[in-house]
């Protein structure tokens, strides 16, 4: 019998993620909807209306949807918590990812699967024995080493720990993205400086600034210029994947609901043939190049390996925002598709475009389709290069929407 493969699960900010996560090979998603979670500030999130939709749309294409209801909870909370929660039972919504205690106890009063956020800062086995008469699936905290996750996962097995299904508990980790200064999240940071909640997700990254020292006796002043100090580089996990699937993780979570369609294509993409890679034995020092080179190209702040190997302080960025090599410049948007021709056509009305250019079409239904411009007609003519306000058309297998955007990909630097 094959030994069952790792779940790849994506962030979904938008339909237009959810959809590249599907097309780039995701097993499961995972997203928000009003404010009881912890990306309320920094994305667009989904209302409770959404939710049928969601759900429907994974079953249609095999995935499973993970809502996240992880943030802290007030008694003022409790009302719509409950709301969601029965909202999400309804639609067949997965499982719901919970940090607060109301919201596990609810959500096994009420029959609906529970995942435990990384927010709980599970980091040994007697808490996972706790926490198993709530979830199936547990995400370990941030800083833990891959060692410390094997022996996790041994001891569920050895004591047979289950959780509400019946089945052995899983154990969940994060393999790419960002990486917060804090204890698995719980930063202050935010709630000081601007009364602005990290927990409660309204985080306003003051981490991600730079920042001048002052010495309190004599008022001298120095800026932190060669690193910022605060500022985690971004984690990934691609060149060790092997090792995080050998320490027993069931699911490998990618952090970016905050991150465009793109990146969650291009993420999500790269991790699938990754694991495929390792599973069917191909997985090569020259592949991971390659992987590595095209995670580089869409938003990082520069990559490290976490904790998993074995480091007990962060690694941090020396600039600030993303040291993407690649950055997308809106050029326009798609007007009609000419299914028998495999023709698009696109209202350039931004900036211009010529043959040659990469480009990528992002939509709700489309997700995020990659191309080359290798040639494109302006009224029935071949043209080389056009400015903007033309209408153009050019060969696509894929199908052309209204709702799509048309990007141009141009190198950052």
């Amino acid at each position: 019998m094959e030994k069952q493969k790792i779940e790849l699960m994506a962030p979904a900010g938008s339909y237009e993620a959810i959809t590249a996560a599907i097309n780039a090979g995701a097993n499961s998603i995972y997203f928000g909807v009003e404010q009881l979670n912890m990306r309320t500030k920094s994305t667009h999130n989904f209302t409770i209306d959404d939710l049928s939709k969601i759900a429907q749309l994974c079953s249609d294409n095999g995935l499973k949807s993970y809502l996240t209801l992880n943030t802290i909870i007030y008694d003022h909370d409790v009302q719509l918590m409950k709301r969601i929660i029965e909202a999400a039972k309804e639609s067949k919504i997965s499982a719901i990812i919970a940090s607060d205690h109301a919201v596990m106890n609810y959500c096994r009063k009420i029959g609906v699967p529970v995942h435990i956020s990384t927010q709980t800062n599970i980091t040994n086995i007697d808490t996972v024995e706790f926490y198993s008469a709530y979830a199936d699936v547990m995400v370990m905290s941030r800083e833990l080493s891959l060692l410390q996750v094997h022996d996790i996962n041994r001891e569920i097995a050895r004591r047979e720990i289950t959780g509400p299904s019946g089945e052995l508990v899983r154990i969940e980790v994060f393999g790419h993205g960002a990486l917060c200064m804090a204890v698995s999240g719980k930063c202050y940071l935010s709630l000081h400086t601007n009364y602005s909640s990290a927990n409660r997700g309204a985080c306003i990254q003051n981490c991600r600034k730079s920042y001048i020292v002052m010495d309190k006796e004599d008022g001298q002043e120095f800026e932190v210029d060669n690193e910022y100090i605060m500022s985690a580089k971004d984690l990934s996990t691609i060149d060790f994947l092997d090792k995080v699937i050998d320490a027993g993780v069931s699911v490998l979570k990618i952090e970016g609901r905050g991150r465009s369609a793109d990146y969650v294509h291009v993420t999500i993409q790269c991790y699938r043939e990754a694991i495929d890679a390792i599973y069917n034995g191909t997985y090569t020092k020259e592949k991971i190049e390659d992987w590595k080179e095209r995670l580089s190209t869409v938003f990082n702040r520069g990559f490290w390996d976490g904790y998993y190997l074995g480091r007990k302080m962060g690694e941090w960025s020396d600039e600030a925002g993303s040291k993407a090599t690649k950055r997308k410049v809106y050029i326009g948007k798609g007007i009609k598709y000419y299914e028998n021709a495999g023709i698009g056509e696109f209202l350039i009305e931004a900036q211009g475009c010529e043959v040659g250019d990469e480009l990528l079409i992002i939509g709700p239904t489309t997700g995020v389709v990659e191309t080359v411009l290798k040639e494109m007609r302006v009224d029935n003519e071949e043209r080389q290069e056009v400015k903007r306000g033309t209408t153009i058309t050019f060969p696509i297998a894929e199908k052309v929407r209204p709702s799509d955007k048309l990007y141009k990909l141009v190198d950052a630097k």
